[in-house]
C-alpha cells in the first residue's frame, strides 16, 4: 500500500518559498504573484501504518517547523499548483536520504519518490503561470510531475534485448556510412567512422556491435583522447607584421627551435596543440630543471615530490593537483553539472591515492542581473545558470567536506555562448602510500563505489558537442546528479596507507564509464558487465558498458589481495566488486549475459581514430587594450578628473565588485588547513589573489603550505590571444608572489576554453596563438605546465566563448612566508612593482623575474606587511580592497596622474611595507582616518564598501535583511564542577555517519586535548550491517566517558532537514540505553557541533538532557534566514560558564569562530528562551565588534533568535553549538585577527582529570 503525506514549512521559515516569491515578482516581473508555497510531497511504499506514524515526525518532518498533511493537500479555488520531480534514473538525494533513514528505523528499505509541489496565489495569466514553471523545471534533469495517486511506486523495468551485430555496416558506402554516423548521434568525424569501418572490415572481418561503436565513439572523443589538441598542424601562417606579430613569429621561432633540440633536425614528429603545449615542460625537463617532477605510467593528476616538515621531521610526500571543466553540463542543468565538474576534479587526483584538500573554482559567464526576456532560446537564463551553478559546486564541495579557497567568477559577453565552469584541486599523499605497478595476467579488477545508472551516459561524447538550442531538450542522460557522501567514503578508504599499498593501478570512472576507467588500466583486459552493480534492473550491455558514475573507482589488484581490500572497503561502507581480469590478449573483450558484445584490439583503440590534419591562420591582434600598455605616469594630474565618481564607477564594474555573497556559499575552512580566508581582516572584506592550506596531516602538524592561484583576463585574450596567454601566466605567477610564494618553485596547469575549431584554419590560429605566448613565459621563468585540460565546444549558433587559457599555479611554502592582502598598519607605506613591459605591451620577462626576485627577498627579510596584485580596476581597486579589510585609510600620492590609477596594470603588484623597497614606485601611505583620500578629494571607506557590495546583491545578497540588538546575557557558576573519578586519558567516542566530513579535525581536537579518541563508521549497506554498526556503537558509548558527533551532511542533510539521520540512529533503544547511561549513571558529556548539535537538538538532549519525543514546543535548528550556506568567521560571545565544555573560558570571552552551515539558525518560542536564559542554557552569541549580541545579519549569519550559538541541557553536561570549535591549529587564518581557541576540548578533558 502507498501512503502519501504533505510536508509544508510554517509560515515563518518558509525561507524557498519566499526567496522564489521575490525572485518572480522583480526578476520575471509577474507582479499579480501574491504568495507561493512549497509543499514536499512523500509517497511511501511497503511500510506498516505505526511506523509510518513514527516517521512523519521523526523523519519525514519536524513538528516545530513544519506543517503536515495526510493524504491531500489543502488548497484553495483562487490557488494554482504543479508538482516537480526528477525524470527516471537521475539520482535523487532527497529520496534516497529518506530510504536510508526509515532502514534504519525498520531494518527495511521502503520505496519513496518525492516530489516538491508549488501552489501559487494570485491572478495569473496562463503566460506567468507557464513561466513559472519554465523557470523551475529543466528539462534536462526534472519533469512536472503527475498530482495524481501512484498505484506503485517500483519503476517500471524493461528488459533489454539481447545485443547483436549490426547488420551491414561494413559494406554500407559512403553516403549510407555518413546517415549511420548522424542518426546514431556519434561525436567522431567522418573520417573516423570511415577508420572504423576499415577495421572491422579488414581486420575483424565481421559487423560490430553497437557497443563496440559507442565504445570507440566515448574512447576516442575529444573529452577523452583530446582529439582536438592532437590534430596534425601541417603549416602555420602569420597574417600580420605589427609589434605583436612579430613577438609570435618570434615566439613561434623559439618553438621550432625547441622542437629540433629536443626531436632532431629531421624528425617526423606531427606539430600540434598537444606538442605546443607540453614541450616547454619537456625542454626544461631535459635541462634537468624540474627536478621535482613525479612521473609514471599512471595518468591520475600533475603530481610533484615535495619534502614536508612533520613535527619537526622531513618526510617525503607527493603534491598532486587538477583542473577540470563541465561547461557543457553545467550550460544546461547548472547544479548537477557543476556539482560533478568538482566531484570529477576531485577523482583524478584521489586515483592517484592522495587525499584532496583544497579546491578552487573560476567560472564565465554574463551578466547574471540580466532581464529574464532577454533570454536566448535555447538557453537557461544567465541568473538561473549562475546561482544553480554555484549552488551545486557548493553543495558537493560542503558535503564530501573539501575546503574551497577561492572563487572566482569573469564576466564577459562571450560566455552566452556557453558557460565556464572550471574546478582545480589540490592533494597530498605521503610517498610512501603510492605503490605503481605494471598490472599482470590475472589480476583482478575492482569496481570500489557507486552504482552504474543509465543517468551517465553520453557524458564524454556530449562535452565534446558545440551547444544548440535542442541541447537542454535532448541531453538529459549526459548529466548526472553526483553522490559526494559515496566519494567521500573513497576519501576514507584511500587515505589508508595499508590498503593504499595494496594497489597497483588505479583509474577514475569519468566520462567514459567501464569502457575508459578499467579499459585504460592494462593492454588486455575481460570484463564481466553482468557483474557490475546496477543502481536499478533494465541495463543493456551498451550502458553498463559507457556509463560514468562520480563515485566509483577502478583499481587493479593481486588476485591475494581482494579479500582484503573488499573487507576494508566493507568497514568504510563500501562496495567492492571484483568485475574484470587482466589477460595477455592484447585486447579488450567485454561480456553480457554470457556472451561477448566487445572484443577490439587494443592497438586499434589506441590509433585514438583517424588522423586529423589542418593548416593554421594566426591574425594580428586586435586593438591591443591599453591596459597592457606601458602606462604613463607623468606626474601632471588632469584637474578635471572626477576622482570619486571614478572610484565608484571602478567598483561597481561586475569584474571588480565584491562576489562574497556567492564566496561564502563554499565552506572554506573544512580540515583545519586554512592558512587563509577567502577575504580577510577584521572586516573580512579584503579578498586573496589565491587559495593557501596547510599539508593535511592525519595527526601531528606541519608548517608546510601549498598555495595555488589563476591567470586569465578575457579583455585581453580577445585583443591578442598570444599575449593573453603570456598574461594568464605572468598573471598566475604574480599572484603567488603577492602571497608569500617563490616563482622558481612554481607548476602550472592550463586550463583551454575555445570555439569550436571545425576546418577554419583562422580559428585554429587563436590556441595556437595562446598556446605560443604561454610556451614563451614557461621557458624563460622555468615554471613549467606540468598538465591541462582542454574544452573546443564553446560555440552557440554564431556566439563564441572568448579565448580563454586560464593558467593555475602550484607551490609549497612555509607557512610564516605567507603575505596576506588587508592593510595592516595605518603607518606605513603603499608602493608599486610594475610588471616590466616594452612599449608594444610585450612583457619583458628578464625584468619580470628581477623584480619578483626582488620581492621574494623583501619578504624573506620580514618588509612585506600585505600586497595584491593589480586587476581589471588598476591600483584604485587594489588600494581599497586592501584597505577594506581593517578599515584603514589611504592616502594616495597627488602627483600620480589620477587616469593612471585606473590602469588595469595586469601581473603588477601593490605591496605595503614601512620602508621604501628597492625599484618600486611610491603609491601613498595608510592612515588612520578611514578614508582614501587623493588630493583635494577623499571618500569614506565605509561608502565605497557599500558602492562595491551592491552590484551582485541581488543575486548573491551578502546577509540577512535582519537588525536589532537582543540582551547580551552573562550567567556564571561557581565553582567549576568536575567529575569524581579521576582518569589521566578519558574516552571519547565520535561516530562516523554517511556524510560526517569533520571527524579528522574532531579526532585531532582531542588528541592535542590529551583524550583517546575512538571512531566508528555507522555502516548501512544492509541490514545486517546497521544491527552490527549498532551494537559497536553501543558498545563503545558505554566504554567512553565522552560523546563527540561531529558535523557534516548527515545524508545530504536530508530529508529536508539536517540531522535526521543521525537522530534516527540514536533513537535505538540500544543507542538511547547507552548514551543515557553515560549521562544519568557515569556523569559523562556529550559535544555535539554543527551537524551534531542538529542531531542533539532533534534527539532533544539539548536542552532536555534526554532523548525523548519532539514537541512542537521545543526549540530547533533550521534554514538560514538569507536562504543559502554560510561559510565564514563571526564573533560568538561566552554568555555562561554553565558547562564543563567551556570551564577554560569567562563569561565575556569573545572568540571569533569558524562556521559554515545552511541550516544553523536556532528559533525557540519566547517562554522556551526565558527558561533556557533563567537557567543558563544559552552558552553563547554573536556579537559584533562592540561584543554586544545582535540580530545584524553581518554579525548573525545565520539569523537566530537571540543572537543564540549554542545552547546546553539543564546540568551544562550537553553543549551543541554551531561554530566549528575543532577547525583551529597553528598558522590558520592568518588574515582574521582575534582569538579563536575556545579550549572547549581541552576543558572536557580536564573534566575527567
Amino acid at each position: 500500500m502507498i501512503k502519501r503525506i504533505f510536508v509544508e514549512k510554517k509560515d515563518e521559515f518558509e525561507v524557498e518559498a519566499k526567496s522564489l516569491t521575490h525572485t518572480f515578482q522583480r526578476i520575471l516581473k509577474i507582479q499579480k504573484l501574491e504568495s507561493m508555497r512549497i509543499v514536499y510531497r512523500y509517497d511511501v511504499q511497503d511500510v506498516a501504518d505505526e511506523l509510518f506514524d513514527q516517521i512523519i515526525s521523526t523523519i519525514l518532518s519536524e513538528p516545530n517547523v513544519d506543517q503536515v498533511f495526510e493524504d491531500c493537500l489543502e488548497t484553495r479555488v483562487d490557488e494554482k499548483i504543479f508538482g516537480i520531480s526528477y525524470l527516471p534514473g537521475q539520482y535523487d538525494q532527497h529520496a534516497d536520504s529518506a530510504i536510508q533513514c526509515i532502514q534504519i528505523v525498520s531494518g527495511e528499505r521502503a520505496l519513496v519518490k518525492v516530489a516538491k509541489i508549488v501552489v501559487l496565489t494570485g491572478e495569473l495569466t496562463q503566460n506567468e503561470f507557464e513561466s513559472i514553471k519554465h523557470y523551475m523545471i529543466n528539462p534536462v534533469d526534472s519533469q512536472e510531475a503527475s498530482l495524481e495517486p501512484f498505484t506503485t511506486l517500483a519503476d517500471e523495468v524493461r528488459e533489454p534485448n539481447d545485443i547483436k551485430p549490426l547488420d551491414r555496416f561494413i559494406t554500407l558506402n559512403g553516403d549510407q556510412l555518413e546517415a549511420f554516423r548522424l542518426d546514431h548521434g556519434f561525436a567522431m568525424t567522418t573520417e573516423d567512422i570511415i577508420f572504423v569501418q576499415n577495421y572491422f572490415n579488414k581486420e575483424e572481418q565481421r559487423n560490430p556491435t553497437i557497443t563496440e561503436l559507442k565504445v570507440i565513439d566515448t574512447y576516442w572523443s575529444d573529452h577523452c583522447r583530446h582529439t582536438t589538441f592532437l590534430t596534425q598542424i601541417k603549416q602555420v601562417q602569420f597574417l600580420g607584421d605589427d609589434p605583436i606579430s612579430q613577438a609570435m613569429k618570434r615566439a613561434y621561432a623559439d618553438y621550432c627551435q625547441a622542437r629540433t633540440d629536443l626531436y632532431g633536425e629531421n624528425s617526423e614528429r606531427p606539430m600540434s596543440l598537444m606538442d605546443l603545449a607540453v614541450i616547454g615542460t619537456k625542454a626544461l625537463k631535459k635541462a634537468g630543471r624540474i627536478p621535482d617532477l613525479d612521473e609514471s605510467e599512471e595518468i591520475n593528476a600533475c603530481s610533484i615530490n615535495m619534502v614536508v616538515d612533520h613535527d619537526g621531521v622531513d618526510e617525503e610526500w607527493l603534491l598532486m593537483f587538477k583542473n577540470e571543466t563541465h561547461n557543457h553540463p553545467t550550460e544546461i542543468e547548472p547544479f548537477g553539472g557543476a556539482a560533478t565538474c568538482l566531484g570529477g576534479a576531485i577523482r583524478d587526483p584521489l586515483s592517484g591515492r592522495s587525499y584532496v584538500y583544497q579546491a578552487m573554482r573560476v567560472t564565465g559567464a554574463w551578466d547574471p542581473r540580466a532581464a529574464i526576456e532577454d533570454t536566448l532560446p535555447g538557453k537557461l537564463p544567465q541568473r538561473k545558470i549562475s546561482t544553480e551553478a554555484a549552488h551545486g559546486y557548493s553543495s558537493y564541495g560542503n558535503q564530501i567536506g573539501l575546503a574551497t579557497g577561492q572563487v572566482t567568477e569573469v564576466y564577459d559577453p562571450g560566455f552566452l555562448a556557453k558557460r565556464m565552469e572550471v574546478g582545480a584541486v589540490i592533494a597530498a599523499a605521503p610517498k610512501e602510500n603510492v605503490i605503481r605497478e605494471r598490472p599482470a595476467p590475472g589480476d583482478v579488477v575492482l569496481l570500489v563505489g557507486g552504482r552504474t545508472g543509465r543517468d551517465g551516459c553520453g557524458g564524454a561524447t556530449g562535452s565534446s558537442k558545440a551547444h544548440t538550442e535542442e541541447s537542454i531538450l535532448e541531453s538529459g542522460a549526459e548529466v548526472q546528479k553526483g553522490n559526494p557522501v559515496e566519494e567521500r567514503k573513497i576519501q576514507r578508504l584511500f587515505r589508508s596507507k595499508e590498503l593504499a599499498n595494496l594497489i597497483k593501478r588505479c583509474n577514475d570512472f569519468g566520462a567514459g564509464g567501464v569502457s575508459v576507467a578499467i579499459g585504460e588500466l592494462a593492454d588486455s583486459l575481460e570484463i564481466d558487465l553482468d557483474k557490475v552493480p546496477k543502481k536499478y534492473e533494465g541495463l543493456d550491455g551498451t550502458e553498463l558498458a559507457i556509463s560514468e558514475s562520480q563515485e566509483r573507482m577502478a583499481v587493479v589488484v593481486d588476485p591475494k589481495d581482494v579479500d582484503t581490500f573488499i573487507s576494508m572497503g566493507k568497514a568504510e561502507n563500501l562496495e567492492i566488486t571484483p568485475v574484470a581480469v587482466v589477460t595477455d590478449s592484447g585486447r579488450l573483450i567485454m561480456k553480457w549475459r554470457g556472451a561477448e558484445i566487445l572484443n577490439i584490439s587494443r592497438s586499434f583503440l589506441e590509433t585514438n581514430g583517424a588522423p586529423q590534419f589542418i593548416d593554421v591562420v594566426v591574425e594580428s591582434p586586435i586593438e591591443i587594450d591599453s591596459a597592457i600598455k606601458t602606462a604613463d605616469q607623468d606626474p601632471k594630474k588632469d584637474e578635471q578628473f572626477d576622482f570619486i565618481n571614478q572610484m565608484k564607477e571602478t567598483l561597481k564594474d561586475l569584474n571588480v565588485a565584491s562576489q562574497r555573497g556567492m564566496v561564502e556559499m563554499f565552506d572554506s575552512t573544512i580540515g583545519a588547513g586554512t592558512v587563509a580566508m577567502p577575504y580577510g581582516g577584521k572586516n573580512a572584506l579584503s579578498p586573496m589573489d589565491g587559495m593557501i592550506a596547510k599539508i593535511p596531516m592525519i595527526h601531528g602538524d606541519t608548517t608546510t603550505c601549498s598555495m595555488m592561484t589563476f591567470g586569465y583576463n578575457p579583455t585581453i585574450a580577445k585583443s591578442s590571444p598570444f599575449l593573453g596567454g603570456m598574461m594568464g601566466v605572468l598573471e598566475s605567477l604574480s599572484k603567488l608572489v603577492a602571497m608569500g610564494g617563490d616563482y622558481k618553485k612554481a607548476r602550472l596547469s592550463f586550463q583551454e576554453y575555445f570555439e569550436r575549431l571545425g576546418k577554419e584554419p583562422i580559428k585554429w590560429g587563436r590556441p595556437f596563438a595562446a598556446l605560443l605566448g604561454a610556451h614563451q613565459v614557461q621557458t624563460a621563468m622555468g615554471t613549467p605546465a606540468i598538465g591541462g585540460k582542454d574544452s573546443m565546444s564553446g560555440s552557440f549558433g554564431e556566439l563564441t566563448v572568448p579565448p580563454t587559457l586560464i593558467s593555475f599555479a602550484v607551490a609549497t611554502t612555509h607557512v610564516e612566508s605567507v603575505i596576506t592582502s588587508e592593510l595592516k598598519s595605518s603607518e606605513s607605506l603603499l608602493q608599486l612593482f610594475s610588471l616590466p613591459l616594452d612599449k608594444n605591451g610585450v612583457p619583458d620577462l628578464v625584468a619580470v623575474k628581477a623584480v619578483y626576485d626582488v620581492i621574494i627577498k623583501a619578504n624573506r627579510e620580514g618588509k612585506i606587511l600585505s600586497a595584491k596584485t593589480i586587476g581589471y580596476g588598476g591600483l584604485a581597486e587594489a588600494v581599497t580592497k586592501m584597505a577594506f579589510g581593517n578599515g584603514i585609510g589611504v592616502d594616495i600620492n597627488d602627483r600620480i596622474d589620477p587616469a593612471f590609477l585606473f590602469k588595469p596594470l595586469y601581473g603588477s603588484i601593490l605591496i605595503e611595507s614601512f620602508e621604501i623597497l628597492e625599484g618600486s614606485t611610491p603609491i601613498g601611505k595608510t592612515t588612520d582616518n578611514n578614508k582614501i583620500v587623493f588630493g583635494s578629494d577623499a571618500i569614506a571607506i565605509n561608502e565605497l564598501m557599500e558602492v562595491w557590495e551592491a552590484p551582485l546583491r541581488s543575486v548573491y545578497p551578502e546577509k540577512a535583511e535582519t537588525s536589532g540588538a537582543v540582551e547580551t546575557l552573562s550567567f556564571k557558576v561557581t565553582p567549576i564542577v568536575y567529575h569524581k573519578d579521576k582518569l589521566a586519558k578519558p574516552q571519547v567516542f565520535i561516530p562516523v555517519f554517511p556524510g560526517t566530513n569533520c571527524e579528522y579535525d574532531s579526532v585531532k581536537a582531542f588528541e592535542n586535548a590529551g583524550a583517546k579518541p575512538v571512531t566508528t563508521i555507522f555502516r548501512n549497506q544492509s541490514a545486517q550491517d546497521i544491527i552490527n554498526s549498532i551494537d559497536e556503537m553501543a558498545a563503545q558509548i558505554r566504554a567512553s566517558q565522552m560523546i563527540m558527533i561531529p558535523g557534516g551532511f548527515s545524508a545530504g542533510d536530508q530529508p529536508n532537514g539536517s540531522g535526521k539521520f543521525i537522530a534516527s540512529v540514536f533513537r535505538n533503544p540500544k543507542m538511547m540505553d547507552a548514551v543515557m547511561d553515560l549521562l544519568n549513571n557515569r556523569d559523562g558529556l556529550v559535544l555535539g557541533i554543527c551537524n551534531g548539535f542538529q542531531a542533539l537538538i532533534k534527539l532533544g538532549l539539548v536542552p532536555n538532557g534526554e532523548i525523548c519525543e519532539i514537541t512542537e514546543e521545543m526549540p530547533t535548528l533550521t534554514f538560514n534566514t538569507i536562504g543559502r550556506h554560510v561559510s565564514t568567521i563571526p564573533m560568538t560571545r561566552i554568555s555562561s560558564n554553565l558547562s564543563p565544555w567551556l570551564a577554560n573560558t569567562k563569561v565575556g570571552d569573545i572568540h571569533r569562530m569558524p562556521m559554515s552551515h545552511g541550516e544553523g539558525r536556532f528559533i525557540a518560542s519566547d517562554a522556551v528562551l526565558k527558561i533556557l536564559i533563567e537557567n543558563g542554557q544559552i552558552a553563547t552569541q554573536y556579537v559584533d565588534f562592540e561584543g554586544a549580541a545582535t540580530l545584524d545579519g553581518r554579525f548573525n549569519p545565520n539569523g537566530s533568535v537571540y543572537a543564540v550559538e549554542g545552547i546546553t541541557s539543564q546540568d551544562g553536561r550537553v553543549l551543541g553549538k554551531m561554530g566549528h570549535s575543532e577547525r583551529i591549529g597553528k598558522n590558520l587564518y592568518k588574515n582574521i585577527p582575534g582569538n579563536m581557541d575556545q579550549q572547549i576540548f581541552k576543558a572536557g578533558v580536564n573534566y575527567f582529570k
